[in-house]
């Protein structure tokens, strides 16, 4: 069973989506072939040119996207963002703060806030369980 671990490969859309690039922007041979998980790994590690310049210009996927604007992948979609965008284009909507981006960094700032309250609640509850023992 190890040999097979060892030798696992993905699809290049799932090591693309690992990587955190679009995969289209991506050069034909990775787009053909299989990766295998030492490749992907070797791609973490040492990213070549390619790579290095896909992440710092883009085009981005739609999860570094809302990331890099501070959005849920829905938010974008709600606010009318339904292709991949450039750096630049990421800094202009930055820029711009139209509307739709700051209602949803809004809601996206209450999501969190909702989720670390109902965190310290469980945390809480788990001490008080715990001290019961």
């Amino acid at each position: 069973m190890s040999s097979q671990q060892s030798t696992q490969t993905m699809k290049p859309a799932t090591a693309a989506k690992k990587l955190g690039v679009y995969l289209p922007a991506t050069p034909a041979s990775f787009q053909e072939g299989v990766i295998s998980r030492a490749e992907l790994n070797e791609l973490q590690a040492n990213p070549p040119e390619w790579l290095s310049e896909l992440r710092r210009t883009g085009p981005h996927p739609r999860p570094v996207v809302a990331a890099k604007l501070g959005v849920s992948i829905a938010g974008l979609a709600r606010g009318g963002v339904t292709e991949p965008l450039t750096t630049e284009q990421i800094e202009a909507l930055k820029q711009e703060r139209p509307e739709w981006l700051e209602k949803e960094r809004a809601t996206q700032a209450e999501v969190r806030k909702e989720g670390a309250r109902v965190k310290q609640l469980k945390k809480e509850k788990q001490e008080r369980t715990a001290g019961r023992d």
